[in-house]
């Protein structure tokens, strides 16, 4: 498919609901591979302070749990979910576990790298918590690294929901 979206796939969300993306026709989708137990863990309580001030507007952070770097989210979706909830007070919709990278990459993991490559164009995911920056076409605008702080992406996003 020529014009394919994020809003052509579908993804378990972190209570094992099938949830088609499609549901986020029209907003600004800020989509990220997650992990409690990394370095980078802190920058939950950044995503959630950009999905307070930005979802009236039409804006919502993605979180996809993933294990594949050097196991930093090995709990289950329940232990994942609470740790979340406690200790960041995360309201933005989480998924299920998912794989980034490989042969068992998640479909919508396997296209956004191929829309927003890295740096030399490599397509691999390096580590948790990079970013993957979604216009309300469902088109991959940008693509920023796990050490990017969320809050420095904030004028890509009100550009965005401005057009």
């Amino acid at each position: 498919m020529m014009d394919q979206t994020v809003y052509d796939f579908t993804a378990m969300d972190i209570d094992g609901n099938k949830v088609e993306l499609n549901v986020y026709k029209g907003k600004v989708l800020l989509i990220v591979n997650t992990a409690s137990k990394c370095g980078f863990t802190k920058q939950y309580a950044a995503l959630e302070e950009l999905y307070q001030k930005y979802k009236d507007n039409g804006f919502f952070v993605l979180g996809f749990p993933c294990n594949q770097f050097a196991s930093q989210e090995p709990g289950n979706m329940d232990e994942i979910k609470k740790f979340c909830s406690l200790t960041y007070n995360v309201d933005f919709p989480m998924f299920s576990k998912v794989e980034v990278n490989g042969d068992n990459a998640h479909p919508l993991y396997k296209f956004l790298k191929q829309e927003a490559p890295g740096v030399l164009g490599l397509k691999a995911i390096k580590w948790n918590f990079t970013k993957f920056l979604v216009n309300s076409q469902g088109k991959v605008v940008n693509r920023y690294a796990p050490a990017t702080d969320p809050l420095g992406i904030s004028c890509d996003i009100e550009k965005l929901l401005q057009e």
